[in-house]
């Protein structure tokens, strides 16, 4: 796995550190203390390749202008045997790095060796993380919500696993608790209503409403009839939660997979409580006195670990809540099933659950910062310009399945990554089946299959892609190409910055300029041409530029097609 970017900025460091050294020792500065460098791409392109701040830095120690520092450095800095060409200070003082064409020509051998890995890195070092994601109650259709969810929690754990990390993807089933005993109660209200009429049984104030109650129990009806008319209320309604939760569950997975998204791992919160884990979790917090009884209830002391108010445990009525299967299953996260980190993305209307979770980590003697929780903000469908909050098709509220038949799977992938979680996104439904420029998916799919087309093209004249050994790579010269290269010699970059920031949305941002790059190329230079040289090295130049939006698509989950 190769990193041109991080081999040239440690060249830098190097060089950085070793003309400190050298100037210290000729007494031209004093002994100072340099915190770690930042190496950043320069905003204008006049500017180099890479700018560092080093003299800034070093200014107020050595009580030395910058520029007078950096003037300093460079004339202790030895440039043989790095890939840099050339070293100047600009404003300030910042010290701008450009670097020999040969480090940029490599990218596209380093391309050809790793192939379908190309970009890939090591920061994870095979540690054990879980990204759990959706995690939608299976009592009913998957919302908007769940929609940018599960395209965010797949994408992150794809850019995890690129950065070397052993990656888990879990959904967490809530088949057990109040939202359970409500779904009962509303299938059989519905399942008496639609046998009997509707005046039969009052349906639950608080029960589901959702059509898909009414369309389970036919389903049900349709299997079993009437018998259970004559039924215990518990015992048919525990028949209803059986027969309609398989169903819903069945219904998920289906609508995931046609999302692009497949789990490791299906985990039932009902097995926490048929392994005692909720029993055993309330047993560690008792015995470490972190809770107490008030009104007949169980409490946890969550106050005490930095949240805002205490949380009961278990109700007066002697059932555990919600909160409390919540710290049973991290455990079993942590400590049964031994993660190293544990992601959960979280809707924003679970903002107040934060604190209260990470302190009963720290409360169950786990380390709370192993625990990362990404709190995702809303979405607004448009349509015409106007928030859509009808399906087009149903005419009821959009489920996942109604915008994955409008739109398609690539469109909702790559429109939910275009931003940050944190941000609230607003996604336009006719941006999103367009055939334009102007839509970005289309945009990136059409530069790949743009791309196919010319290496097909060549390949019918018997032209074919070579070895960057055997290739004249320095005839890529023109302003377009070097572009394109610094472009596609990013790519593991980005994905380290990703991972770091757990933000997927850069790929998706970064697959957009290198496609961007591409479209310029592609305008200003020709591949075919008569010099067969120059044809050669654009033909491999071309072909990298296909692995690397192939590479980058498939972390995304979105396809490539090689014909549009």
């Amino acid at each position: 796995m190769t990193n041109l970017v991080e081999i040239a900025k440690n060249q830098i460091t190097r060089l950085i550190e070793n003309a400190i050294d050298k100037a210290v020792e000729a007494g031209t500065i004093p002994q100072v203390q340099v915190g770690e460098l930042t190496i950043e791409v320069p905003r204008e392109k006049q500017h180099g390749d890479f700018a560092v701040n080093a003299a800034m830095q070093m200014a107020k120690q050595a009580k030395k202008p910058p520029r007078m520092i950096a003037e300093t450095l460079i004339a202790h800095m030895h440039l043989e045997n790095t890939y840099v060409e050339k070293v100047e200070i600009a404003g300030p003082g910042f010290i701008n790095f450009r670097l020999k064409k040969e480090w940029l020509y490599q990218v596209m051998a380093v391309v050809e060796q790793e192939g379908a890995d190309y970009g890939r890195v090591n920061i994870g070092s095979g540690q054990k993380v879980m990204v759990e994601f959706i995690s939608a109650n299976p009592t009913g259709p998957m919302h908007m919500g769940n929609a940018r969810g599960g395209a965010l929690g797949d994408c992150l754990a794809g850019v995890l696993d690129w950065a070397g990390y052993d990656v888990t993807r879990e959904f967490y089933v809530n088949d057990a608790g109040n939202q359970i005993e409500k779904f009962g109660k509303s299938l059989e209200a519905r399942y008496v209503q639609i046998l009997k009429g509707e005046d039969a049984f009052v349906f639950p104030e608080d029960g589901y409403h959702g059509e898909d109650i009414a369309e389970r129990m036919k389903e049900f009806i349709a299997l079993e009839g009437d018998k259970y008319l004559e039924v215990e209320s518990e015992e048919r309604k525990k028949a209803f939660v059986a027969f309609a939760l398989e169903k819903n569950i069945d219904k998920l997975t289906k609508d995931l997979e046609a999302y692009g998204i497949h789990y490791d791992v299906w985990f039932r919160e009902s097995a926490l409580y048929e392994n005692h884990e909720v029993q055993e979790t309330v047993g560690y917090l008792k015995e470490k006195g972190y809770t107490y009884e008030k009104e007949d209830a169980l409490w946890f002391k969550a106050s005490a670990f930095g949240a805002e108010k205490d949380e009961v445990l278990v109700r007066n009525n002697g059932i555990p809540t919600y909160f409390t299967a919540d710290i049973a299953y991290h455990r079993n996260k942590f400590v049964k099933r031994g993660f190293d980190k544990v992601i959960d993305i979280w809707g924003a209307d679970h903002h107040g659950h934060v604190a209260r979770m990470k302190g009963a980590m720290e409360a169950i003697g786990c380390e709370p910062d192993k625990l990362e929780i990404i709190i995702m903000q809303l979405v607004r469908l448009l349509r015409n310009g106007e928030v859509a909050r009808m399906s087009k098709r149903t005419g009821k509220a959009v489920t996942l399945s109604d915008l994955l038949e409008e739109t398609g799977k690539d469109a909702a992938r790559f429109f939910f990554n275009m931003r940050q979680a944190g941000t609230h996104l607003d996604f336009d439904l006719d941006l999103a089946v367009s055939q334009s420029d102007e839509n970005p998916v289309f945009y990136v799919q059409y530069a790949y299959a743009r791309i196919c087309s010319i290496i097909r093209l060549l390949q019918e004249e018997g032209i074919h892609v070579q070895e960057a050994q055997n290739l004249n790579l320095s005839r890529l010269t023109q302003e377009e190409e070097i572009a394109l290269l610094k472009k596609l010699a990013q790519f593991p970059e980005e994905i380290r910055n990703a991972a770091l920031t757990m933000e997927p949305s850069k790929i998706t941002r970064y697959v957009i300029d290198v496609a961007a790059a591409f479209h310029s190329f592609y305008n200003a230079c020709r591949v075919k041409v008569e010099d067969e040289e120059l044809m050669a090295a654009r033909l491999k130049l071309v072909d990298s530029v296909k692995t690397v939006i192939g590479n980058a698509m498939g972390i995304l989950g979105v396809s490539t097609p090689e014909k549009m």
